[in-house]
């Protein structure tokens, strides 16, 4: 039996005077290691996109986390460069292939710049340079090499009592490697908030009226998949909706079949 299919919106870059559509490894890596299913990567394009077309073939989708922003004008605030790197073709592959997911009842999981995706396109805001405001922790990348960024830091999320996310890891505090400069601002109506940082910053969240699986966090568990409980659960959580997602599109094509 073939192995269920994650689309993950790619990024655009520049590299070597070609313009890329790439996806970092971690997230693919996760992909395969974390819930047993194969990874693609979708291009990024302004349009050209056929969403239904891709969803048709896929069983789950993920949003990886990038260093770019979510553009301002896309949930009602002035552009503003500090708040760059932006990536337009991302943003108008990634939000139309959100609401479309969720519309269709397709696993979902957003991760970092992912989450930010997910409350944009269901109508909520978002809030820049967090670490400025007051009472907030900074949650950016520490000033260590690359390779020890993912690790040098660690803050406590706390997780919602009777939340979704609570179902998969458990009530109370867990230990999370959430590096960023923005964070959701205004909550989208369909979004409940499904765990928080100490210092209040919104570190995960789920689809109130999902028919599947659909959830965002903040921090990047794609990178402890195979070294951490916490992280494996998660990814296990989102295999498992792929898987039987998979199952019943299987057999609802062989019943159609054979009428």
């Amino acid at each position: 039996m073939p192995s269920p299919i994650i689309a993950i919106p790619a990024d655009t870059r520049e590299l070597d005077g070609y313009n890329w559509h790439a996806t970092p490894h971690q997230y693919v890596n996760a992909v395969v290691k974390g819930t047993g299913a194969t990874a693609i990567i979708i291009p990024a394009l302004i349009e050209g996109n056929d969403f239904d077309a891709i969803l048709d073939r896929v069983d789950g989708v993920m949003l990886s986390g990038s260093r770019t922003n979510v553009y301002p004008t896309l949930y009602g605030r002035e552009v503003n460069e500090s708040d760059a790197p932006f990536d337009r073709p991302r943003d108008a592959t990634a939000l139309e292939l959100i609401r479309r997911t969720i519309d269709r009842g397709i696993p979902l999981l957003a991760i970092c710049r992912g989450i930010q995706e997910l409350n944009v396109a269901l109508g909520g805001t978002l809030e820049s340079e967090i670490q400025d405001k007051p009472g907030n922790w900074d949650h950016r990348r520490p000033d260590v090499p690359e390779r020890d960024r993912m690790y040098a830091i660690r803050q406590k999320v706390h997780v919602k009592e009777g939340s979704c996310i609570a179902g998969v890891l458990g009530t109370g505090e867990f230990e999370v490697n959430s590096l960023h400069r923005q964070a959701i601002g205004e909550t989208a109506p369909r979004l409940a908030v499904e765990a928080v940082a100490d210092d209040g910053t919104i570190e995960a969240v789920s689809v109130i009226d999902a028919k599947n699986f659909a959830v965002g966090v903040q921090w990047h568990p794609e990178y402890w998949v195979e070294s951490d409980a916490t992280s494996a659960r998660l990814f296990k959580a989102f295999g498992n909706a792929v898987k039987a997602y998979a199952a019943a599109r299987r057999w609802s094509s062989r019943s159609f079949t054979r009428r």
